[in-house]
């Protein structure tokens, strides 16, 4: 009968003597695939997904994916950056003290960040432990980062329990990182080092720095949301409508949430170019006729609220660009950069406005964002976005997941059922 799949080294257990009995186990699963009832079945079916993925256990090491302009590119919008912080001060710093590594991955499995002991960072460098690998199970094989991400859920292994040869010598205790609002994984927090990091203790340590992070995250957002007035310093204004009910103005060192009203007026002038006249602004607005007199005093109300942001008439006008979210977007679609455009969408543009101009520029950010990933081959894109709530029940997006997705793929078998879900509801 197989030991408990929750921890590595069961209460009680002789971490020496199991490390020495599971290398033997390991060796005749590689070289026979028969399967030793001691091993834990969470290792053995992690195994056969690496074998059937193609792993060759005695020869790959993990691919090097990212070179250090795509890291840093990618870090500097990855919504696992402002949890660094608290990763540092509550698990790497003790980490570093105590001879082990932090690492950070993002929900595809690759390495953003590989903190803590010098000493061994150097030598987990000859099995490709770096930031800027892929530490998915396809192409490390049995290993905590990225059988977490596997199972969406906190895993461990002692040692001869990673399947890949150069690994076995190390041991670490991993759990995902899930988004505050959708549930969406981010990516996985690991701890590796000796078989020390196969304990309950790393574990729950681990877990309990994951809940800090998404606890910051959140405070983080809701800060973002309802905080009316911030300070800060912004060369240039900008209004971010993406997901939000109301727009939220930054200028100079002054941060506003806008009515949905004063959000629709300003939206609609700061993507106007040459500006709007009253009856355009009217048409923008409302479905129904708008009098000159009521666009005239909605834009006064405006100026009330905008500060030093001057607003010039005939036509309205601004007098100086406002950078908005909106424009984010369709920049990295517009460059290819489908995985930052997907990060930067928040969601539909003001989701609760009714403003035929608001509405057709929703359609728009939309379609566009859409009609790029459905001819794209970037999975992880593709993912990032069937993940979250605007793509959760797109049919489209999750037929062309599956046919990006590798077979051996840890989450083939979801996305299958989310398709067979979908095509089931749509059938009705």
């Amino acid at each position: 009968m197989g030991r408990s799949d929750d921890f590595a080294v069961p209460p009680g257990a002789d971490p020496d003597r199991l490390t020495r009995h599971l290398h033997r186990a390991h060796d005749d699963f590689v070289s026979s695939g028969r399967a030793d009832p001691s091993v834990r079945s969470l290792v053995l079916e992690s195994w056969r997904r690496s074998l059937d993925g193609g792993l060759d256990p005695e020869l790959d090491l993990p691919r090097v994916n990212l070179d250090d302009d795509e890291l840093a590119e990618i870090r500097s919008w990855h919504p696992l950056a402002a949890g660094m912080p608290v990763i540092r001060r509550l698990l790497v710093e003790s980490a570093g003290e105590a001879g082990l590594l932090v690492a950070v991955s993002d929900a595809a499995g690759q390495l953003l960040w590989v903190e803590g002991s010098h000493g061994l960072r150097s030598r987990a460098e000859g099995m490709h432990f770096v930031e800027g690998a892929d530490w998915s199970e396809r192409s490390a094989g049995t290993n905590a980062p990225g059988t977490a991400l596997a199972l969406d859920r906190p895993v461990q292994f002692l040692g001869p329990e990673h399947l890949a040869r150069p690994v076995t010598p190390w041991s670490c205790s991993a759990a995902p990182i899930h988004d505050p609002d959708t549930g969406a994984i981010l990516g996985v927090l690991d701890l590796t080092g000796g078989p020390e990091v196969a304990t309950n203790q790393s574990l729950s340590l681990v877990r309990a720095t994951v809940a800090a992070v998404e606890a910051e995250l959140r405070i983080l957002r809701l800060d973002h949301e309802r905080s009316p007035v911030r300070s800060g310093g912004w060369s240039m204004p900008r209004l971010d409508v993406l997901g939000s009910h109301g727009a939220t103005l930054r200028s100079g060192p002054t941060t506003s949430r806008l009515s949905l009203r004063h959000s629709e007026l300003l939206l609609l002038l700061a993507l106007s170019g040459d500006g709007l006249t009253t009856a355009e602004l009217a048409l923008g607005l409302s479905e129904e006729e708008q009098a000159a007199v009521t666009i005239r005093a909605e834009v006064s109300r405006l100026r009330q609220v905008l500060g030093p942001i001057e607003l010039r008439s005939r036509p309205y006008r601004l007098a100086q660009p406002i950078r908005t979210d909106v424009s984010d977007v369709l920049e990295e679609i517009a460059a290819g950069r489908l995985r930052r455009a997907v990060a930067a969408y928040c969601g539909p543009v003001l989701p609760a406005s009714t403003a035929p101009g608001v509405e057709d520029l929703r359609d728009a950010v939309h379609r566009r964002l859409r009609s790029a990933l459905l001819a794209s081959d970037d999975v992880d894109a593709l993912l990032s976005f069937a993940d979250t709530p605007h793509g959760r029940d797109d049919l489209d997006v999750w037929l062309r997941v599956l046919e990006v997705l590798p077979s051996s793929s840890p989450r083939h078998a979801e996305v299958v059922g989310q398709v067979d879900r979908l095509d089931a509801e749509l059938s009705l």
